[in-house]
């Protein structure tokens, strides 16, 4: 998703759902939570991939078999990631509120 970096911060928010801000954000959660990890295959895409692919599917709802495609991975993976990042994104918010 290259053509991202050629949005200007209003663009950016009108086809998100958030602002660049926001955005990276929540690629830095992303971020935390794979250096600690320490087994595993490394995922074909990075944590802002990850992140997107779920605003994605959150603002548009696509089925996952789209998402898979649209990212090059398997429909199972993309069930995953989406899952662990909505997850991740929301233990983080409740943290960050309480």
């Amino acid at each position: 998703y290259f053509w991202l970096k050629r949005l200007n911060k209003k663009q950016f928010k009108r086809l998100v759902g958030v602002t660049f801000k926001v955005y990276k954000l929540m690629v830095k959660v992303i971020e935390e939570y794979e250096a600690g990890k320490t087994a595993g295959r490394k995922s074909k895409l990075s944590p802002e991939d990850k992140v997107l692919m779920t605003l994605q599917y959150l603002r548009e709802y696509p089925s996952l078999l789209r998402l898979a495609i649209d990212w090059g991975i398997h429909e199972s993976t993309s069930q995953r990631i989406v899952t662990k990042t909505e997850e991740l994104l929301l233990q983080r918010a409740l943290l960050h509120n309480s």
